[in-house]
């Protein structure tokens, strides 16, 4: 039996990069350029600027009015440079929404952060499969505030000035090799400036190849239930949606045979 047979037949459930084989002491060529085109890829969704017009266009032909801000950074160079200022709102967005706050339950706020193409790619379809849930039940929701050269922490202050009681940030991951368009979620309780990151829920990886949009917002909508029940968010609320069925008890392992 081939010694290689277990680990390519792994390899039809991961895109990690195992079993790719060798020519003399290097890697095949077919997996060398491979990677070199999935670091290209990712170094490119990087630097990619979300297109706010286009995604407009999709989320109101979903009957979702939006609202585009912009941080405090000018432009993604000095976004990349400066994270705290992709934290903030620039002065003319923050206006904007403090002359408009009226209060809702939920903040909806989509910036780029290390991917554009991320929030491009799947925050429509991820909304719309949100809002199909939560429409069976009495929640009040903001327009998508739709943030360029924004960081997750920025959906504290959109929270605070809409006066909002939680506030979801859909936002671009730090790109890997196997996946640029990786879409997280931040859910945080009573937003405002300042609060740490230990006051968020993340739910990771919201992409066709990894967690799809209809589960990612059953899990949304079960943190964002128990927000609201129990009035917090963070490290005290954990994931409860998942059972853990399976157990290594017993289980064949042929790494050890």
């Amino acid at each position: 039996m081939d010694g290689n047979q277990p680990w390519q037949a792994l390899r039809a459930h991961t895109a990690a990069r195992i079993a790719l084989g060798r020519r003399g002491v290097s890697v095949p060529t077919s997996a060398q350029l491979a990677f070199q085109l999935a670091h290209a890829q990712a170094r490119d969704a990087v630097h990619l600027e979300l297109d706010g017009h286009a995604l407009t266009r999709v989320l109101a032909a979903q009957g979702q009015d939006c609202v585009q801000l912009h941080s405090a950074a000018a432009t993604r160079a000095i976004y990349l440079q400066r994270p705290d200022l992709g934290r903030r709102l620039d002065d003319a967005s923050r206006a904007r929404l403090a002359a408009g706050a009226t209060g809702v339950d939920l903040a909806l706020v989509a910036a780029d952060g290390l991917s554009a193409l991320a929030v491009q790619r799947h925050a429509a379809p991820f909304l719309a499969a949100l809002r199909e849930r939560l429409a069976l039940e009495a929640w009040t929701l903001s327009p998508v505030m739709l943030v360029a050269q924004g960081r997750v922490a920025i959906g504290d202050e959109v929270g605070e000035l809409l006066k909002a009681r939680a506030v979801l940030v859909l936002i671009g991951e730090r790109p890997g090799l196997s996946s640029p368009d990786s879409l997280g979620l931040y859910l945080t309780w009573a937003p405002r400036v300042g609060l740490l990151d230990e006051r968020r829920n993340c739910i990771s990886n919201v992409r066709l190849q990894g967690l799809a949009y209809v589960p990612a917002a059953y899990r949304l909508h079960y943190l964002l239930s128990q927000a609201f029940s129990r009035q917090l968010s963070g490290v005290a609320l954990k994931d409860e949606t998942v059972e853990e069925r399976a157990t290594l008890a017993g289980a064949r392992n042929f790494l050890l045979e």
